[in-house]
């Protein structure tokens, strides 16, 4: 269903508003100026027990200018929607950007800001693809089915507790700049989730279960059945919740690891989208979030991973979180390689850092300088397996003694994106390449070049889900957006070992773990009740 910009937006005075502080940059000098409206509804809805346990419903609405002025950038924002409210805002964003300026000669550099060229687009619009808006639907709809939900959880035997909410997310956002382009969009998004709670009542352990559906760019129809089955997830939580209960911890050693996307998408994002954003290898993040081990001099060299990875930056896929038509600085969206054939071959870059290395035009991967709502590393994938190129059928197939990882939980990685711990929301036993029951309290642990250098296997486009986050956080100042990330499941011959008593690792293959000697190191599998605590 194709859908129109929402009129309320279209009747703000986006144009006048535009032009006002334009012509203000101008008149001042600006080399470049660009304008952006927008406004973010989100509502959310929690329930505890099947009873509401709070709810929200905000709307953000303001406007931001961005100058190069003086070879500097200066930016300022407000929410005074008059022509001179917009005017005085460009005003502050030159002022800010002479500062800039006098700051940089004065620490001796003679650096200036150039933007990579792109096509003018005028008077574009563009609308993410979905059904039902949200909003549409009535709060006690929405709320009446996450209880309906949580009861039919709660009737299940052992499920003691069941946490439940939705977040909705409406955005518009207008954008010109004194090239000539001007962009008008609408995105919708959504992010349920469920999470069953067990408790032994006899020892008083506990543990839980949270649902694997993932974040998508849909309207309310993901929670009526299109492109996701949340009755069949919904029947078959209680028994793994009781299986997990039930099983053993994991057995310290070396094992095949089969990742689910439910899990995988989060490794990806962390190991390779924040690892790619070119800003972040130049040394642009390091007072934040670190640097990248994946540096300039090291693209087209690379061995990120084996010779069956192939990972594409994607900012076009329908229902992503992270899709759009034009992004933040009027670049229409793309596709382009990040990782081929196992090989660092691109990364995510803006205008300025575009022209910076002299990389072209930009891939409408969204800059980190200082503006509001700017974008983080966005659609990264691990593309599914085609032609000529192998296929894993599912995770009991063509595996050995190891481990199928399904759904994320906890994670942490290093400040360069190489070192890196994953845990999630179950994991089974493979054994003799069938599914063989859970295990708990599993952790696998790797850096990144050895993990994706031990893949052998990639799912194909049957497997493969689009996966995200409606929360990644970059940049000073702070800033928070939504990602996606899509995979098939991988498959692997990976050493793993455990913390679970303190013992060093071990290296060596187990006997039943076809070919992996000889392989580099790869995942590491910890018991994480020993290593810190259930």
């Amino acid at each position: 269903m194709v859908h129109q910009i929402d009129p309320s937006f279209v009747a703000l005075p986006l144009r006048a508003l535009a032009d006002a502080a334009l012509a203000r940059a101008r008149a001042l000098g600006a080399e470049h100026a660009d304008f952006r409206l927008e406004r973010v509804r989100s509502a959310s809805w929690r329930l505890r027990d099947a009873k509401p346990s709070g709810s929200s419903d905000t709307t953000d609405l303001g406007y931001a200018v961005r100058v190069v002025h003086g070879g500097a950038w200066g930016f300022a924002s407000g929410v005074d929607l008059s022509m001179d409210g917009a005017a005085r805002v460009a005003s502050q964003a030159v002022a800010m950007a002479k500062l800039s300026a006098k700051v940089i000669a004065a620490a001796g550099s003679s650096e200036r800001v150039e933007l990579a060229a792109e096509p003018v687009h005028e008077d574009k619009v563009w609308v993410s693809s979905y059904e039902v808006d949200p909003f549409s639907v009535p709060s006690e709809e929405k709320s009446a089915l996450l209880a309906d939900w949580s009861a039919r959880l709660l009737r299940a035997e052992g499920v003691a507790h069941v946490d439940a909410s939705l977040l909705t997310i409406h955005e518009n956002k207008f954008y010109a700049d004194t090239a000539g382009t001007v962009t008008t969009q609408q995105r919708v998004r959504l992010h349920p989730q469920l999470t069953a709670v067990a408790v032994d009542g006899t020892t008083g352990e506990f543990d839980s279960m949270r649902t694997i559906a993932p974040p998508v760019g849909r309207g309310w129809e993901y929670l009526t059945g299109t492109g996701w089955d949340w009755d069949r997830e919904l029947d078959e939580i209680p028994a793994l919740l009781a299986e997990k209960m039930r099983a053993p911890s994991v057995e310290a050693g070396r094992y095949d690891l089969v990742v689910d996307p439910s899990n995988l998408w989060l490794t990806i994002h962390e190991s390779i989208g924040h690892a790619t954003e070119l800003d972040r290898a130049l040394g642009c993040e390091a007072a934040y979030a670190g640097t990248s081990f994946a540096t300039f001099d090291q693209l087209d060299k690379l061995a990120y991973g084996s010779s069956v990875m192939n990972v594409t930056g994607d900012r076009t896929a329908e229902h992503g979180l992270a899709t759009i038509g034009y992004d933040d600085e009027g670049v229409e969206a793309q596709s382009w390689n990040l990782v081929k054939d196992g090989t660092l071959v691109g990364y995510q870059l803006d205008r300025r850092i575009a022209k910076l290395t002299g990389l072209g035009r930009s891939n409408a991967a969204p800059s980190r300088t200082p503006r509001a709502r700017a974008g983080a590393a966005d659609g990264e994938r691990l593309a599914p397996a085609g032609p000529g190129r192998p296929v894993d059928g599912g995770p009991d197939r063509g595996r050995g003694r190891g481990i199928y990882v399904v759904g994320d939980r906890s994670w942490s990685i290093d400040m360069q994106r190489y070192n890196f711990q994953f845990t999630g929301q179950r994991f089974f036993r493979i054994e003799n390449g069938r599914l063989a029951g859970q295990l708990r309290d599993v952790a696998y642990q790797a850096t990144t070049t050895d993990f994706w250098g031990s893949m052998e296997q990639v799912g194909g486009p049957q497997t493969y889900v689009l996966g995200g986050a409606f929360n990644c956080g970059k940049a000073q100042p702070g800033q928070v957006a939504a990602v996606s990330t899509a995979a098939p499941p991988p498959s692997s011959g990976a050493s793993t070992s455990s913390t679970r008593r303190r013992r060093p690792v071990d290296d060596r293959s187990p006997p039943d773990l076809p070919g992996a000697r000889g392989r580099p190191p790869g995942k590491h599998s910890l018991n994480t009740t020993q290593e810190a605590g259930r």
